[in-house]
């Protein structure tokens, strides 16, 4: 286990003993102290947080959907079916009977409590369920679930008259109590199975979706030992509750952020596998044809000049696939990272490189790849063509606009007749940016005698404007 993922590990430990111990002594206090047990009888607030739960509820069900989409598992699966579940119940048995001004009836009362059960049902199940399951699990899972709700609702409405009056002015039913200490239980099965898996796979989704689940665990606790308040009333397990949808938002918001970055690692891999193919690949092949030709009797002289410069090729290839994979994997800062690959590209001592990027340019994760990838291209281009012996790269801020500048004092080309290859470099540059920048970005590339490689939008999402200003401008090309 890498270091990095024990300190996350018990940073998330030792908050989670820190909540509970906090959540929990509040808990006893209001409990041992009955005239600290106050509600707010405020109708319209207490219907503003059931709406404001509600949507939270179907936009974390909505990004587990598209996660789910994406990456097919199961663990995703469950979380969409159990929020979308708690949702629905919420509009269709606490918002939608008090729209008319009447009070909630016992049969939606009692069908918007067994609706917050069989979602947390689904909700703890899900980091105990393995595997992936095709894109049409999604919809049969949706609909199952929306079917037995709605079967439990009617049979509910048909047994009314026998359900125990969910009443403020009457004792509280042990039905009600039972069922929410079964609540109770699943959250706490939540939050175990959460941290489980936090701990075993080290995703960020796991950290927060435990941390929600807490604030469930002493919303429902809190439920139990809360007398049954008057419709509109707000108690505190709706605060908690409300929170909890919060942090559990944040996760789903981030966990889609991480998804976006990895597709675009997933993206650079395969690129680099095909460069392993078209380069390295090849030197292997060019190696293995000069040293048969030496057994079949070729000229040695002529023939080991060759197999030594194929085979010192061939391990220059090598040393830059290292390095694309060690940079494919994500895990590297993105400075390092660039550092580092500086460091390979000049080894030889054939290509001296300045690097200064500024500290206040930030970068999302996908970005990051894509920037890293213009840089490497320019820095190729640079060393293949224009035989040039020092280059600079600066990444920075110019008018709360980022910008890369890759200069260099090699030959250059002019605008009409560009060099062989350099070309296709340059339209592989401005597509990266182009992926880079928002909709409605413009990218353009400029090639001059100077052999400046740049790529500016107009908008302000990557690089500046259509001009370099004098400082940057200069380099002794030739």
């Amino acid at each position: 286990m890498r270091q990095d993922g024990r300190d996350d590990f018990q940073a998330w430990l030792i908050g989670e003993i820190l909540l509970f111990g906090l959540l929990g002594s509040s808990l006893a206090l209001f409990v041992t102290n009955h005239q600290l047990q106050t509600k707010v009888s405020l109708p319209q607030l207490g219907l503003v947080l059931q709406t404001v739960m509600a949507f939270a509820g179907a936009i974390i069900a909505l990004l587990a959907g598209i996660r789910f989409a994406v990456e097919g598992r199961r663990l995703d699966l469950f979380l969409c079916t159990g929020f979308l579940v708690a949702s629905g119940s919420i509009v269709a048995f606490a918002i939608a009977p008090v729209l008319g001004g009447e009070p909630v009836h016992r049969a939606e009362a009692w069908a918007g409590v067994a609706g917050r059960l069989l979602a947390w049902t689904l909700i703890a199940a899900a980091p105990f369920v393995p595997g992936r399951s095709g894109p049409r699990a999604l919809a049969n899972t949706v609909v199952a679930a929306c079917v037995v709700l709605v079967l439990g609702w009617l049979a509910l409405r048909s047994s009314a008259a026998v359900l125990p009056a969910i009443d403020p002015r009457s004792e509280t039913p042990g039905l009600l109590t039972g069922t929410l200490a079964a609540q109770a239980l699943l959250n706490l099965l939540a939050v175990v199975g959460f941290g489980k898996r936090f701990y075993e796979r080290r995703e960020d989704l796991d950290r927060w979706l435990a941390l929600g689940s807490t604030l469930m665990l002493f919303a429902s606790l809190h439920y139990v030992f809360t007398p049954v308040l008057a419709a509109g009333s707000v108690s505190r397990g709706d605060a908690l509750r409300l929170l909890a949808y919060g942090l559990l938002l944040a996760g789903a918001w981030r966990a889609i952020s991480y998804a976006e970055f990895g597709r675009a690692v997933a993206e650079e891999r395969a690129r680099v596998a095909r460069e392993i193919h078209d380069g390295l690949a090849q030197y292997l092949f060019a190696v293995s044809t000069h040293a048969s030709m030496l057994q079949n009797g070729a000229p040695q002289e002529e023939t080991i000049a060759k197999l030594r410069e194929a085979a010192n090729a061939a391990q220059q290839e090598a040393r830059f696939a290292i390095l694309a994979l060690s940079t494919a994997a994500g895990s590297a800062p993105f400075d390092a990272a660039l550092r580092r690959y500086i460091e390979f590209l000049t080894a030889d001592g054939e290509l001296e490189v300045d690097l200064e990027i500024d500290s206040d340019v930030r970068l999302a994760p996908d970005e990051q790849i894509e920037v890293f990838r213009i840089v490497q291209e320019g820095l190729a281009n640079v060393r293949k063509h224009a035989n040039a012996t020092r280059a600079e790269v600066v990444i920075g801020m110019r008018n709360y606009e980022r910008f890369v500048l890759i200069r260099d004092n090699g030959e250059g080309f002019d605008g009409e007749s560009p060099a062989a290859g350099s070309g296709r470099t340059l339209r592989r540059c401005s597509g990266r940016l182009a992926r880079c920048l928002a909709d409605g970005a413009r990218t353009s590339v400029c090639r001059r005698r100077r052999r400046v490689a740049r790529a500016r939008p107009a908008a302000a999402h990557l690089f500046p404007g259509d001009h370099t200003p004098p400082e940057h401008a200069g380099g002794g090309g030739r």
